[in-house]
């Protein structure tokens, strides 16, 4: 992966781009890191990030390589925006999850230095029940030390224990680059395939 450029920012259904290149889905907590991954995988600074969560409000795509799309979706559960707004969000992500769209992989976002929300449980679930590839991205792993790492991957394994360490299940820190390599590798292997 060499090249990212934003294309649109999407508010409602009716604005999703033309769909030319297979999608890869970003969604997680607000504020769990999904900016800081496209940013740390393309060694760029196209996606703007934040350390105010719920800044992500619209569906963004970003192209890459002109080979395919990453679409990053608003965090959900942050509190500090009105219920209308967030209920916006969530209609606009199931939208966009039902739009027939060539989704190709969901990349769940969960922070590594706390368990599962039940948020996070409901988005696995929703995953599974669409039955699309997904994957899932235990992020800011370098806040932790080998105790903390052991016990959040053993979280992971019982929220989805289906996942494969460096398969499916990725530790993943944008600081120090872990799992880079692995995200990178599972990302090509998907949109080849």
């Amino acid at each position: 992966m060499k090249e990212i450029r934003f294309v649109k920012a999407v508010y409602k259904l009716s604005e999703l781009p033309e769909q030319k290149y297979p999608e890869i889905a970003l969604c997680g907590r607000s504020n769990v890191g999904k900016s800081s991954f496209i940013n740390c995988l393309l060694s760029s600074k196209v996606a703007k990030t934040s350390s105010l969560p719920g800044k992500t409000r619209s569906i963004n795509y970003y192209l890459v390589d002109n080979k395919f799309f990453f679409v990053d979706l608003p965090g959900f559960g942050y509190a500090k925006v009105s219920k209308d707004e967030r209920d916006t969000w969530q209609k606009l992500i199931d939208a966009y999850f039902n739009a027939g769209r060539n989704i190709k992989l969901a990349v769940h976002f969960i922070d590594s230095r706390h368990e599962p929300t039940n948020l996070d449980i409901t988005l696995n679930g929703f995953l599974k029940g669409l039955g699309l590839k997904h994957c899932i991205i235990l992020n800011k792993a370098d806040k932790l030390n080998q105790s903390e790492l052991a016990k959040a991957k053993k979280n992971i394994l019982q929220l989805a224990p289906e996942m494969e360490l460096n398969k499916d299940f990725i530790l993943f820190s944008a600081i120090n680059g872990l799992g880079k390599k692995e995200a990178i590798k599972l990302i090509n292997s998907t949109i080849i395939a």
